[in-house]
């Protein structure tokens, strides 16, 4: 056995903070709400419903993820955030149409109950939607500093020993890197002085992080992934994390491109169309919103596949992805892939795969569980960027030169050995030459 990490104890109550109070907030707090009850069980959470393998196979000690590591209790979860509009948490979700009204009205005490605090908004970044529930303050610092107070007042009203913030809000417009990201001293004189450069997300961010909350990113938008809030979080030793949950059509992407690689099977192209209906795809009709969540989208393949190490098998492929707003659909998103392939003697073949989902569905346990590790991580001295959380991102963040992992199962195998190297297991290689050795 190898020296445990310390981590202290998840006591008292974990407040949730998110921006966004939309379908898949809504989702996941109706969810919980739902689980203390006994109305449904948290399918798709790791934390609630997973095991990890301890020691050899032969031992067949597989515990609980959530009995094995200290996480909150979802009965000690308590839910808040922003919204650009006015509607409370069940009417939100009444109106996000993803769950059963039937359902809701189980939980409408709970969920009535959680009112939105206005948010920072500006439709220069997210330019199809608008709304009344808006900070109105003069420079974006003096919005960094409203978000700071908003989250001491939630964390005394609800008797709070520690915070979390996920991101759920809209995927802004493309936003380079530039000069005002790389420092400390330069992000701050940008909020100063309303630099269009620093975009909402931004501003949540650096209010969390100066806050001492641990803040997670899911959407493609730059946000937390530069030198200044890098520099911050590491200051102030608070982990952060992201970005893009991993939901729909990538999740199959980094299930799908694995396994032809694995298999060194060639692919000629990969054609992705989706069309979704919530407020996730009104937003994705702008184009500048569309080319942050598309360069997400992208790079997932080359990842996977390293085209320059496999030129025969990869390095000529057409990748090409299309999202489409289309109304009817509301949260019951669609994706088509049709994936042109290679074997033997360069014999073509092909895939197609039609995935109808639900995108809050999909999404809301990969909120919960990001709350719960990253309170774990912060509760364990973990700074900084969480890697190891790479399994729920479509862009994982990594230390600067460091070329993400986007294969799900060996990102799955980095977060379970992360967990044991923090309880002081040994990790599993899955070598398994040791069963197989004479005595």
């Amino acid at each position: 056995m190898r020296t445990k990490q310390t981590i202290t104890e998840a006591e008292g109550k974990l407040g949730v903070l998110i921006p966004g109070i939309g379908a898949v907030s809504t989702t996941l707090m109706a969810g919980v709400f739902a689980a203390r009850k006994g109305l449904g069980k948290p399918i798709g959470s790791i934390s609630q419903m997973g095991k990890i393998r301890l020691g050899k196979r032969t031992e067949n000690r597989n515990p609980m993820v959530k009995d094995f590591v200290p996480l909150a209790s979802l009965d000690d979860i308590v839910f808040g955030g922003w919204d650009i509009y006015t509607d409370n948490t069940y009417d939100a979700a009444m109106h996000a149409g993803v769950l059963d009204k039937n359902l809701l009205y189980t939980i409408k005490d709970e969920m009535s109950a959680i009112k939105p605090m206005r948010a920072v908004f500006d439709t220069e970044y997210v330019k199809n939607i608008n709304g009344e529930n808006v900070k109105k303050e003069k420079t974006k610092m003096d919005s960094a500093k409203a978000l700071m107070a908003d989250i001491k007042r939630f964390k005394s009203e609800n008797n709070c020993s520690r915070l979390v913030m996920v991101w759920c809000a809209s995927t802004e417009i493309y936003v380079e890197e530039n000069e005002t990201h790389l420092s400390i001293k330069n992000f701050e004189k940008a909020l100063e002085e309303n630099h269009p450069s620093i975009a909402p997300s931004m501003i949540y961010a650096y209010a969390a992080i100066k806050s001492g909350v641990p803040f997670t990113n899911g959407a493609p938008n730059l946000t937390v992934d530069t030198p200044a809030l890098i520099e911050l979080a590491n200051k102030l030793n608070v982990p952060i994390a992201g970005k893009d949950f991993k939901t729909g059509q990538t999740l199959m992407k980094t299930i799908l491109g694995p396994g032809l690689k694995t298999r060194l099977l060639g692919i000629d192209g990969w054609f992705s169309t989706n069309i979704l209906g919530n407020r996730d795809g009104e937003v994705l009709d702008d184009a500048g919103a569309f080319k942050t969540k598309e360069v997400s989208k992208l790079s997932v393949l080359d990842s996977i596949l390293e085209p320059d190490k496999y030129p025969d098998l990869y390095k000529e492929m057409y990748h090409k992805v299309r999202i489409n707003y289309y109304p009817p659909k509301g949260d019951d998103k669609e994706s088509w892939d049709n994936i042109d392939i290679f074997g033997w003697l360069g014999y073509k073949m092909q895939i197609k795969v039609n995935f109808l989902c639900k995108d809050s569905i999909l999404a809301a346990p990969v909120v919960l569980d990001l709350a719960l590790f990253m309170d774990l991580a912060q509760r364990a001295n973990m700074k900084g960027i969480q890697e190891w959380l790479s399994f729920y991102f479509k862009s994982p963040q990594t230390k600067e030169g460091l070329e993400p992992m986007h294969d799900i199962f060996l990102q799955k195998i980095k977060f379970e050995n992360t967990l044991r190297y923090l309880k002081g297991e040994n990790l599993i290689t899955h070598l398994g030459l040791d069963y197989y050795e004479e005595n």
